[in-house]
């Protein structure tokens, strides 16, 4: 019992967490209506019905499968979330998540865009929502700003950037949620606790309530891993800089730029076995 407690301690939270709640909330349709109702009050006919999901699954590179794409009317939505690091790098990931989106489109509808007939495009709606603070970022970002300096260039992708507002649509209580998960993680590490303590927070704040209600069990599921994935990465990159110090090491040794002695100095990742065995392998060699 004592090692299933601990072993359950050690459970640790997904790195994607809230990309996963992102994708979890809004493939309900109920949620779904409801961003697409906070970014077009105007639309008073649409119902879940008229939405299409279509957002990629697993078909690009890293992150972007967490986006959200559907098809409402004549509009294709595509929301790329960025996280609390923010980079102009959203611009490309929306970029390819467009082309992508705009391909799988000609395949359902089983348009040839090679034979002479004009093909049938939904009008693209693109938005970045970013959870992190705002402070004095923009309310819209350009490819052709942030990348070929203002120029006038043949393609231009343009992105509104939404942030947290005082507002309590379900975008925005989606942003509230990651900060609160944010702040819990600086207080508990990416740990169940920290999970557990965001969706009890979020739920007496009224925040995301109803989701976070009917699907607590599954929310606590999508956001902890037996794996820590950011553990993983950082332990293979430790790998690679042990493995290219290793060989640096023994090249500066075989060209006399270094002693053996000097190899903890320049190399402190390498430990007594190492430096005994780059010794060996200079000596085998001299």
């Amino acid at each position: 019992m004592q090692n299933n407690t601990k072993q359950a301690q050690e459970v640790m939270a997904k790195r994607t967490a809230k990309n996963s709640v992102f994708l979890d909330l809004f493939q309900n349709k109920s949620y779904l209506l409801q961003l697409y109702k906070t970014l077009h009050p105007e639309d008073t006919t649409a119902t879940e019905d008229s939405l299409t999901d279509v957002t990629i699954k697993n078909v690009l590179t890293d992150n972007l499968y967490n986006d959200l794409g559907f098809i409402v009317g004549n509009k294709l939505m595509i929301l790329i979330e960025a996280q609390s690091t923010w980079t102009m790098n959203i611009l490309v990931r929306v970029l390819l998540y467009l082309a992508q989106s705009y391909h799988e489109y000609f395949q359902r509808t089983s348009q040839n865009y090679y034979k002479s007939k004009k093909v049938k495009m939904p009008k693209p709606e693109l938005y970045v929502i970013f959870t992190g603070d705002k402070e004095q970022k923009p309310d819209k970002i350009f490819l052709s700003k942030e990348f070929f300096e203002g120029a006038d260039i043949d393609l231009e992708v343009r992105a509104k950037v939404i942030y947290e507002s005082d507002t309590d649509d379900i975008i925005n209580q989606y942003i509230i949620f990651c900060k609160v998960f944010n702040e819990q993680t600086k207080q508990h590490g990416m740990t169940q606790k920290a999970v557990t303590e965001t969706i009890r927070i979020c739920k007496d704040r009224n925040v995301l309530r109803e989701y976070l209600l009917e699907r607590e069990k599954e929310v606590v599921t999508i956001m902890m891993s037996l794996f820590d994935e950011e553990q993983i990465m950082k332990s293979f990159i430790k790998s690679e800089r042990y493995d290219v110090a290793k060989e640096k090491a023994l090249l500066m040794l075989q060209s006399g730029k270094i002693a053996v002695d000097e190899i903890g100095k320049f190399f402190p990742e390498l430990i007594e076995s190492d430096i005994r065995e780059l010794e060996a392998k200079v000596m085998q060699l001299a």
